[in-house]
């Protein structure tokens, strides 16, 4: 799969995906940083790639309809600290081969995976 990873991330989230054999990029790889959020989804829906954040806004369905797109993962974290993010991010990466993807939005918390697709 391919994914991109959001400026509010650490890249370390893309060696992971990477290492897991995924293709991975970041905004700031593509100088997308400060883009808004109605560009970036359609620079993911364009390339193919899902989309990895931290910005809620994505997960409101009405506004980004999961099914328009490969993929929308948001963290939600009580803490947002790089060696958190990394540690949380770490635990969904099994669910990716189990789990589909595309047209789907991840709701990715401490403890808990939510899955939702379109309207």
């Amino acid at each position: 799969m391919d994914f991109k990873i959001d400026e509010n991330l650490p890249s370390e989230i893309g060696v992971l995906l990477s290492e897991a054999g995924h293709d991975a990029k970041t905004v700031n790889q593509q100088n997308l940083q400060g883009t808004p959020d109605s560009n970036l989804i359609e620079v993911c829906k364009n390339e193919g790639r899902v989309l990895v954040t931290l910005d809620m806004d994505f997960s409101d369905i009405r506004a980004y309809p999961p099914d328009n797109y490969s993929g929308i993962i948001v963290l939600r974290l009580a803490r947002q600290s790089k060696p958190y993010a990394i540690d949380v991010f770490r635990r969904v990466l099994p669910h990716m081969g189990r789990e589909p993807l595309k047209g789907q939005l991840w709701i990715v918390e401490e403890n808990s995976l939510r899955i939702r697709g379109g309207a």
